[in-house]
């Protein structure tokens, strides 16, 4: 069918599998997806660092004279391809480091990945807040991209694999919850170190705390029964099964479907990332590289990337677009919690539509104000009632956003892939997501130079194609155990052609 859904198989199996919560499983998954707030951390430190006036004196002298220049385009203000290495820096080393995770994860296991993750993360905080010129920057970025390079790929793995499918959804946007609190702490951070001469160290530095929370938490969690198989390390495999089921639980039937999973893949020796690009593994492929590219191509990174600068372009005082930056922060952290409770009962596909028609309305609302009250003016800044209309209106988008493309981009990749190229597939995915915010937060400034609010405009477009794209092509996967996703592949009206065994 067109919308996907399960079958009668598939909920059955969900019941036979675990599908209870137990204690030890959300202690678990708590624990995995707190790597999410060095992710967060990091996008909401980085915009809020380069509007202090100490920061950019030191490292970038020439645009804190172009901000204080009254005839300064006030679309330009912060236009520096420096300025914005220092944001992009991180996820053009996040790009390789998710593409090598792939073969580290599933020859090491997912723990281990976001360990090495939580330790090049420390590492590059410690270089950032020392950072005495701009090469020291760039250094320490590329670090912190290595280790959300990392915790990126297998972290959504791991609570895909360890979650009961019933909930899968609602633990897995823990992930992405978790980005929501790093993103609000460190708008926090940066408000109350704004005012301090070395406040921006403080806040770069702060980083490993949340990498030092994370990196001790997974060194207490297992590792997922689909990674301990896949290693052939069976007993410790019914074990931790055992722990994220419940004592009570009959794992037997669950354990013995991951090794025979893991046979069928182990039997097929081509490697992982020649099987990924087969005809039947051409759908998971497709959704696996446009959904990420769809989610950064909605413009939420950039503007959580440079909220403070956006706002103090467009009429905030600096202290002001740092408190506007918070409140957006926490509406998203708001309806990533909404989603939490709704991805499981509504399933993927209503938020997916439903956040794309609110993200697109909203986005051509907050274009439409900055054409009508600023237009292509060069210096003219909007009044205090029309800058927090802005903010309302970006608001009622990032909700818009948090409750779908945030959390689902991120789940749906790592739910769909089949065992043997499972690594590969997110690993692929988490690659695309970073090499698209690369090349927006490089290009965001300088086009918000040039395009001005149509900027905006141009966002919106892309919001409307990825909805319809998501209509027609996505299938439904809530509720579906992971190892028997090929069910909604066959019944996808379109998809089927190419997952159904050849005559």
């Amino acid at each position: 069918m067109a919308g996907g859904g399960f079958v009668v198989d598939g909920s059955r199996r969900e019941g036979e599998m675990g599908g209870q919560i137990t204690v030890a499983v959300v202690i678990t998954c708590i624990v995995a997806a707190s790597s999410g707030l060095i992710f967060g951390y990091d996008i909401g430190i980085s915009g809020g660092v380069t509007t202090m006036v100490p920061f950019l004196r030191k490292f970038f002298p020439s645009i804190l004279k172009k901000s204080r220049d009254a005839k300064t385009n006030i679309y330009c203000m912060y236009d520096s391809q420096v300025l914005t290495s220092f944001t992009s820096s991180l996820y053009i080393a996040g790009l390789f480091a998710s593409l090598v995770a792939s073969r580290i994860t599933a020859k090491f296991g997912r723990k281990f990945s976001m360990l090495l993750g939580g330790c090049s993360f420390l590492l590059g905080a410690t270089v950032n807040g020392a950072a005495q010129n701009i090469a020291m920057l760039i250094i320490g970025r590329i670090l912190l991209g290595f280790g959300v390079g990392f915790t990126n790929q297998a972290t959504p793995l791991y609570l895909s694999e360890v979650a009961p499918p019933k909930w899968r959804g609602a633990f897995s946007t823990g992930f992405q919850f978790f980005i929501g609190i790093g993103v609000v702490v460190a708008n926090c951070i940066n408000y109350a170190t704004s005012k301090l001469t070395w406040g921006w160290r403080l806040s770069l530095g702060l980083a490993v705390v949340p990498a030092g929370i994370m990196t001790l938490g997974v060194l207490i969690i297992p590792d997922t029964p689909h990674s301990l198989v896949e290693r052939g390390k069976m007993d410790e495999a019914r074990k931790s099964l055992e722990k994220a089921r419940g004592d009570n639980a009959d794992v037997k039937t669950e354990l013995a479907e991951l090794i025979k999973a893991t046979q069928l893949a182990k039997a097929d020796k081509e490697e992982p990332f020649v099987s990924i690009f087969e005809r039947r593994y051409r759908p998971l492929l497709v959704l696996a590289i446009l959904i990420p590219f769809f989610q950064q191509i909605t413009g939420i990174s950039v503007i959580a990337f440079y909220a403070p600068v956006l706002f103090q372009s467009v009429g905030f005082g600096s202290e002001s677009a740092l408190i506007a930056a918070i409140i957006l922060g926490l509406v998203n952290l708001g309806s990533i919690t909404v989603s939490t409770f709704l991805v499981d009962r509504f399933g993927r596909r209503f938020l997916f539509l439903e956040g794309g028609v609110q993200m697109f309305i909203f986005q051509i609302a907050v274009a439409g104000v900055l054409a009508a009250t600023i237009g292509a003016s060069e210096t003219e800044r909007i009044s205090k009632g029309n800058a927090t209309l802005v903010l309302v209106l970006m608001c009622i988008y990032a909700a818009g956003f948090g409750w779908s493309w945030g959390p689902l981009s991120f789940l749906v990749p790592s739910e769909i892939f089949p065992l043997k190229i499972r690594p590969t597939g997110q690993s692929i995915s988490i690659a695309v997501n970073f090499a698209s915010s690369f090349v927006l937060s490089q290009t965001f400034l300088s086009m918000f130079c040039h395009f001005k609010y149509g900027t905006f405009f141009f966002y919106a477009g892309w919001i409307a194609i990825m909805t319809v794209f998501v209509a027609l092509f996505v299938p439904e996967t809530k509720s579906i155990p992971v190892d028997s996703m090929h069910i909604v592949w066959e019944q996808h009206w379109y998809w089927q052609r190419f997952v159904k065994e050849e005559p």
